[in-house]
Formats: structure tokens, C-alpha cells, sequence
């Protein structure tokens, strides 16, 4: 008689949340006690590839950004696009400055030291600033902003520019709701078992926030730099100083948006007693 193939148990779709608490502290750990040589290449990594996304999100609604009527549809468009950035950064492999504010579970937890997470902030953060600012001088060397008689490049001067007129609370608030959505989009891919289901964690949330006008850190080390470079010549440019103001104040919200009121909540809610627990059996 043939053999019976050995019967298996379906795995569960998705890590019960008790257990994404787990491993996102876990995650937070080995960030934690990376070389700095490691961390630095990721992070420049990570910072060209929210670039990228951020430019094809530029293209994506430059044909409707003068089009009111449009408006809705053209920004939903262009955070589909805008998904390409974090869905390198997670399925790539790449160390991003907003994503890891959830580390602030590993210091909650006592797993480690304030000392290494700012370490890895700030290490991380100048890889992201760098890796977003390479991708700006290939973007101008690739002529993209000529693109469509020049309406990519218009695009990105007024993004940019809506960026440094923002008063520093809308900047703030903005900052602390993009950061929301991001890391609850990261979270969402430490339940996921594949990469169909890292993509589809992505897209929704990220969307969200870029459909929305959120303010993303490191997408605008990307605008930023790009808008100033573009009306450099100009009877109006743009400033470094506008630019770090921007720049400064949405860190702040980011931080606050991922490490409050994502971290250290789902810490309180897993985490606080300092239980290993268990996903339910199935």
C-alpha cells in the first residue's frame, strides 16, 4: 500500500498581536547592539528608497495637482506610489529612522538603554538624511524635473514649498499623525508571514497618511533639498532655513507619533508585566 504523506497543521494566517508586541521588542534589541557600519549602510539604503517613493509619488500627481476635482483620486493615487518607499525598506531589508521609534518597546521593556536607542536614531537618521540627499542629486543629474515640458519639476517646487509655509503646530500635528500610520504599518509586518502580506500591511496605512498631507521626516529630506536646489536661481528660493525648521519640528512629531502612541502603548497593553506570552493555539 502507498505511504500517506505525514499529515501537517496549517499554520495561522497572521502572529496574534501579543506576539507582534514580542517580536517588535525583540527587533528592537538586535537594532540596538548593530555595528554602527551596519546601520549606517541600511539607513543610507533606507533613505534613497523613501526618496524613491517620494519621487514617484511626485510624477504620479502631477497630472491632477491643478485639477480640484481630482483632488481625492490624485492624492490617493500618489500614496499608492508613495507605498514603493516603505515596501523597499521592509521587504529590502533597510534601517528607517520613523520604524524604528518602535524600539522605544525594547528601552520600555528594560532590554535596553536609552543610550543605545538614541545611538541608533541618530545613526540611522544621518544614513536616511544621506541616502535621501544622493537620490536628489540623481534625480537633477537624471533631468527628471523636465519631465512632462516641466510639470514634474513645478510639482516639486510647490511641494516643497507648501512644506516650509506650514506653521510649526500644523507641522507638529502633521508629524505626529504620518508616524501613527507608519509604525502601525510596521507592526502590521511583524504579524504578516510573507511578503504578499508585507506589501498589503503597507499600502493601506501609508496610503493614509501621504492621501492625507502627513508629514513624513525623511520623505522630506528628500523635498526639501530638491525644492531648494530647483529655485536656487530663482527670484524666490527656498531656504535651509525654512527647510530645518520644517525638518526639526516633524522629527519631533514623528517621534512622538511612533514612540507615545504606538510603542509605549502596545508595551503597556503586552508588555508592562513583563509576561512572555504565547499566541493562542489554533
Amino acid at each position: 500500500m502507498p505511504t500517506l504523506p505525514p499529515m501537517t497543521v496549517p499554520m495561522p494566517d497572521a502572529y496574534a498581536p501579543a506576539k507582534v508586541a514580542e517580536r517588535v521588542r525583540d527587533a528592537g534589541v538586535k537594532k540596538a547592539i548593530a555595528p554602527a557600519a551596519t546601520l549606517l549602510a541600511l539607513a543610507v539604503l533606507a533613505g534613497a528608497f523613501i526618496a524613491l517613493g517620494a519621487l514617484f509619488y511626485t510624477v504620479t500627481i502631477t497630472s491632477g495637482l491643478n485639477q480640484s476635482s481630482h483632488f481625492g483620486l490624485s492624492r490617493l493615487a500618489g500614496g499608492v506610489a508613495f507605498s514603493l518607499g516603505l515596501i523597499l525598506v521592509v521587504v529590502g531589508g533597510a534601517e528607517l529612522f520613523t520604524g524604528n521609534n518602535l524600539m522605544a518597546m525594547a528601552w520600555a521593556s528594560g532590554r535596553v538603554t536609552g543610550a543605545q536607542v538614541l545611538r541608533n536614531w541618530g545613526l540611522v537618521y544621518l544614513g536616511n538624511l544621506a541616502g535621501a540627499i544622493g537620490t536628489v542629486v540623481l534625480v537633477l543629474l537624471a533631468g527628471i524635473p523636465q519631465m512632462s515640458d516641466g510639470a514634474v519639476g513645478e510639482t516639486m517646487i510647490r511641494i516643497a514649498r507648501a512644506k516650509v509655509s506650514l506653521d510649526p503646530v500644523s507641522a507638529l500635528a502633521r508629524g505626529v499623525l504620518c508616524n501613527v500610520l507608519v509604525c502601525l504599518a510596521v507592526w502590521l509586518c511583524m504579524a504578516a508571514r510573507s511578503v504578499t502580506d508585507k506589501i498589503l500591511a503597507i499600502v493601506f496605512p501609508i496610503t493614509a497618511f501621504v492621501a492625507c498631507g502627513f508629514e513624513h521626516s525623511v520623505a522630506n529630506m528628500f523635498f526639501l533639498p530638491l525644492g531648494i536646489a530647483l529655485t536656487a536661481s530663482g527670484s524666490e528660493p527656498i531656504t535651509w532655513t525654512g527647510a530645518w525648521l520644517n525638518l526639526a519640528v516633524v522629527t519631533l512629531g514623528n517621534v512622538f507619533g511612533g514612540t507615545g502612541l504606538v510603542a509605549l502603548v502596545y508595551w503597556f497593553v503586552y508588555l508592562r508585566h513583563g509576561k512572555q506570552e504565547t499566541e493562542p493555539s489554533h
